[in-house]
């Protein structure tokens, strides 16, 4: 595959809660870029605050593609996401393209030489092989593996996904990654405070219209934010308990996705200026035109 785009692309990534959304609007605005989603759950209609989806207010009249492109009820892959944002960047090689998101793997399968796996291997089921033979095989592909022994359906996921590129995978497209970072303390802050105005925004209300339609799609059941409020709408816990979860678990994925993006990517760290954003927006400016 030969990308013959002269257009810019920029990735911004970063975990939730850093100005992902308001840097790359900002930036579509000096380049005159359209966005495209680069979030594992922004595709879905209807799961809106619990995503952190950008607004029609928050986009600026910038043109944004990728979000809201299937019901919560369907079965959207990384596999789908790699042909839609290849198809996109494509589409607009006369255009300076911004991705923007979370969700690594996602981007990465995109912009990567990221091959998959045959269905017939996909779906293979591992029944005749006792979980040591199953960490073994798993060690063969990615001898720094952490996934436990007894971790039997993670296990057999690793190896469903073995053509997972590494850090060293060839970038099929000219992109250049852009990261916002700031210190833990103040990261987990924000994301606790996230999850609040997410509360008060109407999240609860978002998850209830989802479950009173007894929906239980994939993307629901293990969206946080979505599967805490369907627990406590199940009376499993209170609500107090579902939002702690929410929080949690939020921390717990963000510090996942600094792991991830550092493995996997080469990426340009920017520590936001939290007490006046548009120091970090020229800062990245700079980068950019230098």
């Amino acid at each position: 595959m030969t990308y013959e785009g002269e257009n810019m692309i920029l990735v911004i990534v970063g975990p939730t809660g850093v100005g992902k959304t308001k840097l790359s609007v900002s930036l579509a605005h000096k380049y005159n870029a359209i966005i495209l989603n680069g979030d594992s759950m922004q595709v879905y209609r209807d799961l809106n605050i619990g995503t952190a989806k950008v607004t029609e207010e928050e986009k600026e009249g910038v043109p944004h593609y990728l979000f809201d492109i299937v019901n919560p009820d369907e079965m959207y892959t990384v596999y789908d996401y790699q042909r839609d944002l290849r198809s996109y960047l494509d589409k607009y090689k006369d255009k300076n393209i911004i991705i923007v998101g979370g969700t690594g793997l996602y981007i990465k399968a995109g912009l990567y030489n990221y091959e998959f796996s045959t269905k017939e291997e996909n779906d293979k089921t591992y029944d005749g092989y006792t979980n040591e033979e199953l960490l073994e095989l798993v060690k063969k592909i990615d001898p720094n593996t952490d996934i436990h022994v007894n971790n039997r359906k993670r296990l057999i996921r690793r190896l469903n996904r073995k053509n997972e590129p590494n850090k060293a995978s060839e970038l099929l497209y000219p992109a250049t990654f852009i990261g916002l970072t700031t210190d833990r303390d103040k990261l987990y802050e924000r994301i606790n405070k996230r999850v609040d105005i997410m509360i008060k925004d109407g999240l609860i209300y978002e998850v209830k219209s989802l479950y009173d339609k007894g929906l239980h799609s994939k993307a629901i059941m293990t969206g946080i934010g979505y599967k805490e409020l369907y627990d406590y709408f199940d009376h499993k816990i209170d609500l107090n308990e579902a939002i702690e979860l929410i929080k949690q678990r939020s921390r717990k994925y963000a510090k996942r996705q600094y792991t991830w993006f550092n493995n996997q990517m080469d990426i340009n760290w920017f520590n936001v200026d939290f007490d006046n954003f548009d120091n970090t927006i020229k800062e990245v400016e700079e980068f950019i035109d230098k």
